[in-house]
């Protein structure tokens, strides 16, 4: 039974919303009529196709699972976008300690762009075990990098910053490899960017540096406790020595599609609110919580509208992106095909940092706008989801990020995810880190905001954006930030 609530009467503030905020939320707890459904769709997902890494066979059935399964929900305008996207493969990977202890298998993850071992054959040399880019100069310039392995060591206080750490480890996983080779070294290995470890590699990006040196050698992530064992070994004075074998590649740009689809708009058909997140993981775990979550309680948003009869004067678009792992490429192809229609895009939304227990939403739009959405957010006091975060420099995700620049309106999802990083491009990364309960709490969050942004008499103000001859330059800036993070 479809609840049919009157949406055509004039409705200027989001305090005129509370009858469908309400409706909204009670279908989403337990009991409701779509209580369960956004981990149920994850949890099929996930199940039948596993993770979906750029340029894999997996990707695309995971493509094509996405449009059958919206076409056949009865959404609405439901396509595919193409998007050229990188196709890096992983390959037989393998790291025996050979010395101080004999024969142990070290776990292993290679870091995304990654070259293998000279044609995939075991490389052996000793390990030095730095904690930091100077003292990884300092002793390159003492001539004591050369011909060895480097293991990046340094260690974060993730208890007092369990999120913040992996902005401040990231360069050493993008950046460390070609700053070893420039001091001589045959591979990298850098500790995982993780805040807890059971023996789990974390794997991610990294990029070669041209303007560091040509010279590209293997990369790798190792788990935290071997990380901390190399630096002990070292400290008695005891030799380290690795046998290391990687059979990575990079491979020809791949053909893929962002997947898109819709609830339209009563009045206002062509002014739109996006709400998404990435299809695209890492070939480790099955990408339940990066980012499997995000674009399945974006899913639900649509879905649940349907389920209740209600739509918006503009229409809500979801948008599952492809290549985000790579550093953008879905976000930045969906940009440039409709930056022409920026003045029609009312607001960019994206969960990418988990889907654990809704406080609220961040968001990056001016001043004018923050005050609109505060009162938007007011109406999941409920649900004590209400928390509107404009400092945290976190409105938009890498998918979105491009739109920052035109003054498009940006948020995303903000839950208590103090965990991501135990799990985060490991194979922990399965569906029994999300919880049913917490996941329709996170699509009621995006349900009530897409439907009241869409359906106000007024489209939420712009503070501007930078000059258009700045345009691509800010993108372009704020993409790199982003994938480094990625």
């Amino acid at each position: 039974m479809f609840l049919l609530l009157p949406m055509a009467m004039a409705k200027p503030n989001p305090s005129d919303y509370t009858i469908e905020a309400r409706s909204i939320i009670r279908s989403l707890l337990p009991g409701g009529s779509c209580a369960g459904q956004a981990w149920d769709k994850l949890a099929a997902l996930t199940d039948t196709v596993g993770n979906r890494i750029c340029g894999s066979p997996n990707l695309e059935r995971a493509v094509d699972y996405m449009l059958d399964a919206w076409a056949g929900e009865g959404l609405e305008n439901v396509h595919g976008e193409e998007v050229i996207v990188p196709h890096w493969h992983r390959g037989h990977e393998e790291c025996i300690m050979l010395s101080p202890r004999q024969d142990y298998r070290m776990q292993i993850l290679g870091l995304g762009t990654s070259v293998g071992t000279s044609n995939g054959e075991p490389l052996e040399a000793d390990v030095v075990v730095v904690t930091d880019f100077d003292e990884l100069s300092s002793l390159g310039q003492a001539g004591k990098i050369q011909g060895r392995i480097v293991l990046m060591n340094y260690v974060c206080d993730w208890t007092g910053s369990p999120i913040g750490c992996y902005g401040v480890c990231g360069k050493y996983r993008s950046e460390g490899a070609s700053r070893a080779a420039a001091q001589g070294a045959v591979a990298y290995l850098v500790r995982s960017l993780a805040s807890a470890s059971i023996g789990s590699p974390h794997t991610g990006m990294q990029r070669y540096l041209p303007d560091v040196t040509p010279i590209r050698i293997p990369a790798a992530a190792v788990t935290i406790e071997d990380a901390d064992a190399l630096a002990r070994m070292q400290g008695r004075g005891q030799n380290i020595s690795l046998r290391l074998t990687m059979e990575c590649e990079n491979l020809p740009m791949e053909k893929s599609m962002n997947v898109v689809a819709e609830w339209k708009g009563t009045e206002k058909p062509e002014e739109v609110v996006i709400v998404s997140g990435h299809l695209d993981s890492w070939d480790v775990g099955v990408g339940a919580m990066d980012d499997g979550g995000g674009l399945a309680i974006s899913w639900q948003a649509l879905s649940t509208l349907k389920r209740l009869g209600m739509r918006a004067k503009r229409t809500i678009r979801v948008v599952g992106w492809v290549g985000e792992e790579f550093g953008g490429y879905g976000g930045r192809a969906y940009f440039d095909r409709h930056k022409a229609e920026e003045e029609r895009v009312v607001m960019v939304v994206e969960s990418d940092m988990g889907v654990f227990r809704p406080e609220g939403m961040s968001f990056s739009g001016g001043e004018r706008a923050g005050e609109v959405m505060k009162e938007v957010m007011s109406l999941l006091s409920p649900i004590n989801a209400s928390l509107l975060k404009t400092d945290d420099g976190r409105g938009y995700e890498t998918d979105t990020g491009p739109w920052e620049a035109v003054g498009v309106p940006g948020a995303s999802l903000s839950s208590l995810n103090e965990d991501y990083f135990w799990f985060h491009h490991s194979n922990g990364d399965q569906m029994g880190v999300l919880k049913k309960e917490d996941m329709d709490l996170a699509a009621a969050v995006f349900a009530v905001v897409a439907f009241v942004v869409a359906d106000l008499d007024e489209a939420l103000p712009r503070e501007g954006g930078v000059g258009r001859e700045e345009m691509e330059e800010e993108a372009l800036k704020s993409e790199r930030l982003r994938a480094m993070r990625a």
